[in-house]
């Protein structure tokens, strides 16, 4: 049985879908002017941290669902079936590290950023100023990601076929992305996290018991019409459809696994977000409401994936502007015709933008407040200047950033945010846990756990088929790949605790025992932090 067909949108449906669309956008723009705050530096990048955990939680699960968990997965379900799916479990097991090791003592210990735990007992400046390089690059990787989704399912709800028209798409998108962070701040964008986040829930389980009824609430009729619909066959209901094929990829398996369980951990905006809410008992409801809101949308995209698959096929899901990314948009025509398209692409729309508003924000806090107040200035400046800098610092990412989607139109936007997973991972966690957990852990072993992650990982993607060597490559013309994997989590993640390790013993001894101390009691009881 063969459900369907290669499916266009119409062009009559153009209108009804842009007119939805730009109405989701402008209410959302004019509740970021009303709820921004336009007061210190801690408004503007924590929000006073007057948020609730029940509040944060929610607004942490729209930081984290973003165009990889909505488009990316639905999508590499329908392709590639159980393979797919690991990203979900993936993303969701990940949380299990912020909840038991680093919500509350992160939470407690810094004030706005990565940096000011890292930094709490070692050498200011030259820690600041890693964990600021660290935090850019990776927040700049993960825009890439979300901002090649947003051209793909823009593209696909516009009817544009051609890369040019797919560039302009970007750069609108990136414009928009600008303004919600230049006017909002962080209360701004936490409520339109919110707001997204019960939306795309909402629409995810709507979805899923829609397409539950097509086929009368029998599962298993679901999943015998997406094998009729799929090349694979019943070879999507196992592992190996997409990483089997061969042992090498077997091994990107486990490497790309590691990045998503590890690389959350890591993540500056979702460390960032630990520090909108009033003390550490909240941040760790924080987590728990992230993780319930998660597990219910990602067991709704196991359903809508399969059913994309049996609805759509994978033919269609390929030949579709954003190619993999246009799943879900496109099982919403199938179901709900123009309306529900509209509807759910405002809604993944409006995902796309509060991400990479967050990730924007994150980025720029971290250089006006690492960077700027901190190592260039002494901190000796003044908040509304350090706002302006994080302004300023806003722009220049959201332009490399719209560069970078350019190029990597057509990837799989989970594919590419799993490589950011490898960066934050190979980078971040290593150099966090020491701080936290290993008294004698110093800058030494800070910098070398922070530089040896970001460089191994930049090295490995550069030489692998990501960038060269195959069909799907970013530059598939030419092969310098010599690096067989396609995430490179398994080799540099293991180098950053390594050199992290090595350097702490290689360098001198920074034994402050008060320092070591207060930070100690700090990040276990609270006291002491803002709220202590």
């Amino acid at each position: 049985m063969n459900l369907a067909q290669p499916h266009v949108i119409p062009d009559d449906s153009v209108i009804i879908n842009t007119s939805v669309f730009a109405a989701f956008v402008l209410i959302t723009l004019f509740i970021v002017y009303r709820v921004s705050n336009r007061g210190t530096a801690s408004d503007y990048f924590v929000a006073g941290s007057a948020f609730s955990g029940v509040q944060n939680g929610i607004a942490l699960s729209g930081d984290y669902l973003s165009a990889a968990s909505f488009l990316g997965i639905a999508g590499a379900i329908a392709i590639y079936g159980y393979d797919g799916f690991l990203y979900s479990i993936g993303f969701l097991v990940a949380w299990l590290v912020n909840l038991l090791l680093l919500a509350e003592r992160t939470r407690n210990t810094g004030r706005f950023t990565m940096g000011d735990v890292l930094s709490f007992r070692m050498k200011q400046r030259p820690v600041r100023a890693a964990a600021a390089t660290s935090t850019l690059a990776i927040t700049i990787m993960y825009m890439i990601a979300q901002i090649a989704g947003a051209g793909g399912l823009v593209a696909l709800l516009l009817n544009v076929h051609g890369d040019f028209g797919q560039m302009l798409v970007m750069v609108g998108v990136g414009a928009v992305m600008m303004v919600y962070v230049l006017v909002g701040g962080m209360k701004g964008t936490t409520w339109v996290q919110i707001i997204k986040a019960t939306m795309l829930v909402l629409c995810a389980v709507l979805i899923t018991i829609f397409l539950l009824g097509k086929f009368s609430y029998s599962m298993s009729e679901l999943l015998r019409a997406a094998a009729d619909n799929n090349p694979h066959g019943r070879a999507i209901f196992a592992p190996g459809a997409q990483y089997g094929k061969s042992d090498m990829t077997k091994l990107d398996f486990i490497s790309l696994s590691l990045a998503l369980v590890l690389g959350v951990g890591g993540l500056p905006h979702v460390l960032m977000r630990f520090y909108t809410v009033p003390n550490a008992r909240e941040a760790r409801r924080s987590v728990v409401w992230a993780t319930w809101t998660m597990a219910i949308f990602y067991l709704c995209t196991l359903i809508i994936g399969y059913g994309a698959s049996a609805l759509v096929g994978s033919d269609a899901i390929l030949a579709a502007p954003g190619a993999e990314n246009s799943a879900a948009p496109l099982l919403a025509y199938q179901i709900g015709g123009t309306v529900l398209l509209g509807v759910i692409s405002a809604v993944a729309f409006a995902t796309i933008l509060a991400v990479v508003a967050g990730l924007t924000l994150t980025a720029s806090a971290s250089f006006a407040h690492d960077v700027y107040a901190s190592v260039v200035r002494g901190g000796e400046v003044d908040s509304d200047r350090v706002v302006w800098v994080a302004r300023m610092t806003a722009l220049v990412i959201g332009v490399v950033s719209i560069g970078g989607g350019i190029l990597v139109m057509g990837q799989n936007v989970a594919f590419l945010v799993g490589l950011a997973f490898a960066f934050a991972a190979s980078a971040n966690l290593s150099t966090l846990l020491y701080t936290l957990f290993w008294k004698r852990f110093n800058t030494t072993g800070t910098l070398w756990g922070i530089y040896s992650g970001l460089i191994s990982c930049l090295l490995l993607v550069a030489f692998s088929p990501v960038v060269s060597g195959s069909p799907d490559s970013i530059i598939p013309s030419v092969d310098f790949a010599f690096f067989p994997l396609k995430n490179p989590g398994i080799v540099s993640i293991p180098i950053s605790f390594l050199f992290a390790a090595i350097g702490t013993f290689v360098g001198k001894s920074e034994q402050d025992v008060e320092r070591q101390a207060e930070m100690e009691v700090r990040s276990l009881t609270g006291i002491g932090s803002r709220s202590g």
